[in-house]
């Protein structure tokens, strides 16, 4: 079974459908871009399927183990304020919660051994005890992509993970998104960078005012949807 499944999906605010006729699956191991102009529902589809937003119309389907492990959520403008008195390792930790007791008071050890292991595979470990309002930007995305896998391991949605990034820290989060991508790891990235759709990803999405595709990244290619997507 997909992880998640969703057929002919109306998203919108309230009762005002932004973007409908939205058919597509996501699969283990896909890494799937969504991209299209502004104001077409690109972020309205996501917080539907963070559950933030209500379908209003067509099936939004997910797997038992989506259901029960949840998904990864990096956002474009991230929840932590700058200033906030927070460690790097405190901050990864918070990931734990999206699975854990809400009433739980504090932290397992198994809570603490995944957020060691996540940092650990962003190559953050030796910056645990940093205040999170002193790092670059490509840190931050790399605290915050570890917080992520916190969650789940099994899908990750990234909302324009590099903007504001430097081409360096760029390039090193791209790698390290497509690392845990060939190790397993679903992502649906909504994106802007075109350079970035053509090196990494398995299947497209585009969200047109009036034109849809969904398929690979080489069916996409053949498209006029593509040609002309291009050329503005």
């Amino acid at each position: 079974m997909s992880l998640i499944s969703c057929k002919n999906l109306a998203v919108g605010y309230g009762n005002e459908v932004v973007a409908k006729n939205i058919t597509f699956n996501v699969d283990k191991g896909m890494y799937l871009c969504i991209i299209g102009e502004n104001g077409v529902g690109k972020s309205t589809l996501i917080k539907t399927i963070l559950g933030l937003n209500r379908e209003l119309d067509g099936q939004l389907v997910f797997s038992d183990e989506i259901i029960k492990e949840g998904i990864g959520y990096l956002p474009q403008n991230t929840f932590v304020r700058k200033d906030f008195p927070a460690t790097v390792k405190e901050i990864v930790l918070t990931g734990t919660l999206a699975s854990a007791d809400k009433f739980r008071l504090f932290y397992s050890k198994a809570d603490r051994q995944r957020a060691q292991k996540a940092m650990e595979l962003l190559g953050i470990e030796d910056i645990g005890e940093c205040c999170f309002r002193n790092l670059s930007g490509g840190q931050c995305q790399r605290v915050l992509l570890a917080r992520a896998l916190c969650s789940t391991d099994r899908l990750l949605l990234l909302d324009e993970p590099v903007a504001g990034l430097d081409p360096a820290a760029t390039e090193n989060f791209y790698e390290i998104v497509s690392k845990l991508n060939k190790n397993g790891t679903a992502v649906i990235m909504v994106s802007h960078d075109l350079a970035a759709v053509d090196e990494f990803a398995t299947h497209v999405m585009f969200l047109g005012r009036t034109d849809f595709f969904f398929g690979t990244k080489a069916a996409y290619k053949e498209t006029e949807i593509s040609s002309l997507w291009r050329e503005r």
